[in-house]
């Protein structure tokens, strides 16, 4: 068994939640480090396991990732908590591998056009790139996983249609370059349920024991119905964030993510196990909420409540 394999098990739903990398990307105000931190303690107390934290990006640019560091260590003070976060080139490598990171993501782009738009770069240089900061995880002896998503891989918003057999070539692409885990990303909610099942079922048979993600934005009201789709083919890692904050600045058109809460709901009422407490959950909303007075904050379950003869416990 992989390394991956044993942290995203086939036999089991792992929801990560990206709301502290993906979801303060286009946000007008961020959270401060402690609010950050009291964020991550109450969704770990509510059975969440799995965060991406941030970017390692120049903080002045970036202001909202300048404390990734301490929020890695965060993370890392709870057993059986695991952080990831964004590099986009062996600088940001370099600096990752400093850090008790768990998960290096790296992101190659479906379309020529959102790679240079995105990155600046050609997807034969990004898939390059992933190789070299594999390379270096290696020779600096750090055991973070490479998990790389690729972005647009349902239709893109600068070059429209994306064909799926394109999709599947740069799958192999990935894997051959040493991706450990890959998460197909529709960025800009282009897809609905039977193209999500298609796609995401023929790159899980063709990646074997490799975990296959799905990252879903709710651009066009279908994100948890695609999300279904997707646990329908067997895709087991599932990404969304808190209040369904979130959206690509270089992606026109682009907005949240799917609600982690309500994603957490759909799971368990499909028979997906979360170990994640529904109402625990929400006092970790409240903390984001109340640390980004100015932002929208969207879900279902947050209006409605969890229905009264339901109760999820949080996991040990």
């Amino acid at each position: 068994m992989s390394a991956a394999t044993a942290i995203y098990p086939p036999d089991r739903v792992s929801l990560r939640e990206v709301g502290l990398r993906d979801g303060l990307q286009l946000v007008r105000t961020f959270p401060s480090t402690e609010a950050k931190r009291r964020w991550i303690e109450a969704e770990i107390r509510a059975g969440v396991r799995h965060f991406e934290v941030g970017s390692f990006l120049p903080a002045g640019r970036f202001p909202q990732f300048a404390d990734i560091h301490e929020i890695i260590e965060t993370v890392a003070a709870h057993d059986g908590a695991r952080s990831a976060a964004l590099v986009l080139n062996e600088r940001g490598a370099e600096d990752a591998l400093r850090t008790n990171v768990d998960e290096i993501v790296c992101v190659v782009s479906a379309t020529e056009e959102h790679s240079q738009a995105n990155a600046r770069r050609s997807r034969d240089d990004a898939i390059a790139l992933i190789g070299r900061i594999r390379a270096m995880r290696d020779a600096a002896g750090h055991e973070a996983l490479i998990n790389v998503g690729l972005s647009m891989a349902f239709g893109c918003s600068i070059a429209g249609a994306v064909d799926p057999d394109e999709v599947l070539r740069l799958v192999d692409l990935l894997l051959e370059a040493g991706a450990e885990t890959i998460g197909l990303a529709d960025t800009v909610g282009y897809a609905g349920p039977r193209q999500i099942g298609e796609l995401a079922g023929q790159a899980r048979t063709r990646m074997g024991r490799v975990p296959l993600g799905i990252h879903l934005h709710d651009t066009r009201g279908l994100g948890l119905a695609n999300a279904s789709a997707a646990l329908d083919v067997g895709v087991r890692l599932l990404d969304a964030s808190l209040g369904g904050l979130g959206g690509c600045p270089f992606a026109p058109g682009a907005t949240g993510n799917i609600v982690f809460e309500d994603l957490v709901f759909l799971c368990e009422t499909n028979g997906f196990s979360t170990g994640i407490d529904l109402d625990a959950l929400a006092q970790a909303r409240e903390i984001a909420e109340a640390s980004m007075p100015g932002e929208i904050f969207q879900g279902a379950l947050a209006q409605a409540g969890a229905p009264a003869n339901m109760s999820w416990r949080a996991a040990p």
